[in-house]
């Protein structure tokens, strides 16, 4: 695997290994790999030609402060795991690399209702700055396939959105997510949990395989009461449990057949922060 801290640098490079028409499959992440990371670079490694990857920690789409202070950085353990991934390229940027010029004179994109429901109205910025720093990547390596996980289901949509708004033809490929034996969605911030707190965090996963099974009985408010009691008597802050049209993120009150659906939930467990989702049909 071939490391890069340069953009210019980078840039020739993938350029050079464009030739005779290798595609390049892109898998961005902020580090603290796991193995639906890992997951990512297989699909990438079977759809394209040649795999970069990005780590990066992004400052602008942290709301809080402490969050981003707080995020675990693995550098050496990550570029291990990368290489036994089989990547060929990774990217491995500053700040002042990436924002040369600050963040004031960066582009804002405009993600309309997106950017108003649910992460979007828990996290004001959140999504300004992932729009920020995908166009900036997008813009460096130049993918023919984009890899992201459907753990972060509203940030696939936003960036779905956002390839649409810069007229780009990278090809966006959402990713299953990857669970941990009780059902807990991989994610970097796992590891902040106690052992305590990661004994109880698979009661999210519970709640989303009731949301999707009780889905024939046609009541959505008693599911959504049944799984906010439950996880409120586990000690968990929920902070939204909501279904809504797998499409475009539309809040439905009740389940509906005719629409493509997922439910959605985000709550703390102490002061850590877990979302997770579930395609219904």
């Amino acid at each position: 695997m071939v490391i890069f801290k340069k953009v210019a640098y980078i840039q020739q490079y993938i350029s050079a290994q464009r030739v005779g028409g290798r595609q390049v499959g892109f898998v961005p992440t902020m580090g603290a790999l796991h193995d639906g990371h890992i997951s990512l670079v297989g699909q990438a490694k079977q759809a394209a030609d040649m795999v970069v990857s990005s780590i990066f920690v992004n400052p602008t789409q942290f709301n809080d402060k402490a969050d981003f202070e707080k995020y675990p950085i693995s550098v050496e353990a990550d570029v291990a795991m990368l290489i036994d991934a089989g990547c060929d390229v990774l990217l491995l940027p500053s700040v002042d690399e990436m924002y040369p010029n600050g963040t004031a004179d960066m582009p804002v994109f405009d993600f309309g209702y997106l950017d108003t429901v649910l992460e979007g109205a828990k996290r004001p910025g959140h999504f300004k700055g992932v729009g920020q720093i995908v166009a900036r990547l997008l813009d460096i390596v130049k993918p023919d396939k984009l890899f992201m996980g459907q753990k972060d289901y509203q940030q696939c949509m936003v960036v779905k959105n956002l390839l649409q708004q810069l007229g780009s033809n990278t090809d966006m490929i959402i990713c299953p997510t990857q669970r941990e034996p009780d059902g807990l969605a991989m994610s970097s911030r796992n590891r902040r949990l106690t052992t305590p707190q990661r004994a109880l965090a698979g009661v999210i996963y519970q709640c989303l395989v009731s949301i999707k099974t009780k889905q024939t009985e046609g009541n959505f408010a008693l599911v959504h009461k049944e799984c906010a009691d439950l996880m409120a008597a586990k000690g968990f802050e929920v902070e939204y449990i909501s279904l809504a049209d797998a499409d475009d993120l539309t809040i439905l009150d009740n389940y509906n057949a005719n629409r493509p659906m997922v439910a959605l939930i985000a709550a703390k467990l102490g002061d850590i922060r877990l979302i997770d989702n579930m395609l219904l049909q």
